[in-house]
């Protein structure tokens, strides 16, 4: 059975903090009890079985261990409760309880929460290419880990045969090639697969035109596998590195996410690099394309792109700038002595991803990235040490569920914990929790980044990361605005309870040390950005290349990172009201003057990093409250409470579709179905700006929704993806059904039902 091992290290591994956070799944036949065994089995069957029903997993084989672990009882069949009828303080006080009393028990033993993070359904597919092509697939992959990763795609197959770009997604090209690659590289045949697997993906993808029709990035990694021609890339040149620091294009003005992903696929273009040409590769070559390999036109493939895939068209502009490129400009650059340039450029590159590979502990910034810099890596210098560094941290992005093993885009540890604190403070009951609180707390203190990075790092386009927070593991390295606020709140609350009960609190210096970070991440006009502050300009947005994503190019500024900021930063006035006083006021003025410009008419605002309009507005609104505005003193919040109350469904919930973040209108769920965590945020939402006072039956009957959906040992329901990113990528976060129906139901408890 499997076994999920927390914060330990291994050969090839480094760690400023003692691993903190690490997870990683061993398989061990000897593990667990026949019961456990036989429970972990049904849960597989069960997923399988409900699978185009229930599209996420629930995390069952950690939630196990975890709770065995903190000697809890976690009785996968035991009934929910009866419906609640009336809610009073004793019904919500037990349903607290029980809730805290679960979460408790899947909390692991350095203080933080393990889960699952699902979000793109190619990172699996795209580090088994990785893999496969520097013969690293047999060492890293046992004959369980391939077991389980078929397992995991074949699960998450679509009825017509392909593969969504999200668990809940229709089918896409870009998925479903990579990972019918994916299943062939691990061994499957071509008619392998249940229920002919195989074959129905390779008819989807013959039927939407074959595999000439995927985004770039697809083209990319089938050009590196030698299924794909480079002449079929619209081009990258590496070249663009060598650019002045001030010209807009330059990558190192882009944002962060994409930057570290654009540059090595520039290096990997710049190289023209191809993978062993195998029999497998071969076979590939006839199995995804509709026309004899020999006969594709790969110069008018650069610009086809499968309707499905198009979220983000390429503009006219693009495609003229790409066809000089393609036309004039890569045979220019191609010729002597102007080629020494392209060398010159591969080069710096090479350095530049050294660079960051050691200062994330070659981690890097996510899995895409991790998979790009490591290929990098390996070409440069298939046997240096530095690729053994990156191949032992592969086991860092692995996650076992009851669905199967996949490639999780990251983790979350940090930011879950940061929520988790305060969601448990606000069930007024510290005493009781102290233990839990005692370890989130050492986990937060133990996860902020000490250190900046190493040597000039403005000039690797780097900004300071000391005194800030990843939103995984501090050797990650990668300091987050809404992180370092999130967590430094945190903290800032339990500061105000004494040590014995929660631990001892961070040293002055260091909360100084996160305040300065905040300060000089927010950008001229007052917002907040998420790595870094914003480097180029909006308009860069129309060279977007992906075409399955929107606003890529850009670090924007956005209300959730905004208000996270405003309500660390008044905290922190509170307790430390001399350091840097003035530039601490100024800066909480012009975050909150941003935040009041972005609503909408409606009285929504828009989160780019939840879903959606539920999410940006309950952000909104904290921010908004931490100033001092209400329902009385301010047009801005009565406006949303309109909105919001606009939204609540027939059965006193509120359920937004990822739907919401790509089409940028409200969308419900289907068949108005309600979601416990936009439910959550509603209410806290609601009850931050004074709805209790106003009138609060709108919050009971969501209460009593919340009550009744929780199970009969004291979790949640997994539902439907509740986190977003770039437009069309939603993401699930395991955590957020258990921590924001506390959250909401403690707030609740105190406002709501104080008179009782």
């Amino acid at each position: 059975m499997w076994k999920l091992k927390i914060a330990e290290g291994g050969p090839w591994l480094k760690s400023g903090n003692n691993h903190i956070g690490r997870e990683t799944w061993e398989f061990d036949q000897n593990n667990g009890s026949r019961e456990e065994r036989e429970a972990v089995d049904a849960a597989r069957v069960e997923f399988e079985k409900n699978r185009f029903r229930t599209r996420h997993s629930s995390d069952i084989l950690a939630r196990m261990q975890l709770a065995k672990e903190n000697n809890f009882s976690l009785d996968l069949q035991k009934p929910k409760d009866e419906t609640t009828a009336d809610i009073n303080s004793t019904t919500v006080s037990e349903i607290l309880k029980s809730a805290l009393t679960y979460f408790s028990a899947i909390q692991a033993h350095d203080g933080h929460w393990p889960g699952d993070f699902p979000g793109p359904l190619f990172t699996t597919a795209t580090m088994i290419i990785v893999l496969y092509v520097t013969e690293s697939l047999g060492i890293m992959l046992s004959s369980e880990h391939r077991k389980e990763i078929r397992r995991y795609l074949y699960n998450r197959q679509n009825i017509d045969g392909g593969w969504g770009l999200h668990a809940e997604g229709e089918s896409s090209m870009l998925s479903s090639a990579l990972n019918y690659i994916a299943l062939r590289l691990l061994g499957e045949s071509v008619d392998d697969g249940p229920d002919m697997s195989m074959p129905k993906a390779r008819k989807w993808i013959h039927d939407h035109g074959g595999a000439t029709m995927i985004p770039i990035l697809g083209k990319v990694w089938l050009s590196v596998l030698g299924v794909f021609e480079w002449s079929g890339v619209n081009p990258i040149p590496p070249e663009f590195f060598l650019l002045p620091s001030l010209v807009p294009i330059q990558p190192g003005r882009l944002w962060s996410h994409f930057r570290m992903a654009f540059i090595p696929m520039c290096y990997l273009y710049g190289k023209k690099f191809v993978g062993p040409i195998t029999e497998l590769v071969l076979s590939l070559r006839e199995e995804l394309h509709t026309h004899p390999y020999e006969k594709i036109n790969w110069k008018q493939a650069r610009r086809l792109c499968a309707k499905e895939d198009a979220y983000h068209p390429h503009t006219w502009l693009q495609e003229c700038l790409s066809d000089c490129l393609y036309s004039f400009g890569e045979p220019f650059l191609a010729r002597w002595p102007v080629s020494y340039m392209r060398r010159k450029a591969l080069q710096q590159i090479a350095e530049f991803l050294k660079y960051e590979d050691e200062n994330s502990q070659y981690i890097c910034i996510g899995a895409a990235q991790k998979a790009l810099s490591m290929l990098c890596c390996w070409i440069e210098n298939p046997n240096s040490d530095a690729f053994k560094h990156h191949l032992a941290r592969v086991a860092d992005f692995l996650w076992v569920g009851e669905d199967g093993m996949k490639v999780r885009v990251c983790a979350g540890q940090l930011w879950d914990v940061a929520f988790a604190v305060q969601a448990i403070l606000a069930c007024n009951i510290a005493e009781e929790s102290g233990s839990t609180l005692k370890k989130a707390h050492h986990f937060i203190k133990a996860s902020q980044i000490v250190d900046n990075p190493s040597g000039d790092f403005s000039r690797r386009y780097r900004h300071i990361s000391k005194g800030g927070w990843a939103f995984q593991v501090a050797d990650q390295g990668w300091q987050v605005s809404d992180c370092t606020a999130e967590a430094l709140k945190a903290l800032l609350l339990l500061s105000k309870f004494p040590s014995d009960i929660v631990g001892d609190q961070m040293e002055t210096c260091r909360f100084h040390d996160a305040v300065n970070i905040l300060l000089s991440l927010q950008n001229p006009n007052g917002g907040y950005g998420t790595w870094e502050l914003a480097r180029t300009y909006p308009w860069m947005e129309i060279f977007n290349m992906t075409e399955i994503y929107a606003d890529i190019m850009v670090e924007h500024q956005y209300v959730e990172c905004t208000s996270s900021v405003i309500q660390a930063l008044v905290l922190f006035r509170e307790k430390y009201p001399g350091h840097r006083r003035d530039e601490v006021e100024q800066c909480i003025t012009r975050a909150t003057e941003f935040i009041e410009k972005l609503q909408n008419d409606d009285g929504s605002w828009f989160g780019s990093w939840g879903i959606c309009f539920t999410y940006g507005t309950w952000f909104a609104i904290e921010g908004l409250s931490a100033v001092g505005q209400c329902y009385n003193n301010s047009t801005c919040m009565r406006k949303a409470c309109k909105f919001l109350l606009s939204k609540q469904l027939r059965n006193g919930g509120w359920g937004e579709s990822h739907l919401s973040s790509r089409t940028k209108a409200y969308t419900n769920l289907d068949g108005e179905k309600s979601h416990i965590v936009n439910t959550a945020w509603a209410m806290l939402a609601l009850m931050k700006a004074g709805q209790v006072e106003r009138d609060p039956s709108p919050l009971h009957k969501a209460a009593r929704l919340i009550i009744n959906m929780q199970l009969g040992n004291g979790d949640f329901p997994q539902e439907e993806m509740i986190g977003s990113f770039l437009k069309n990528g939603p993401l699930c976060y395991m955590a957020y059904r258990n921590i924001f129906p506390i959250w909401a139901l403690g707030e609740y408890h105190k406002l709501a039902l104080k008179s009782d």
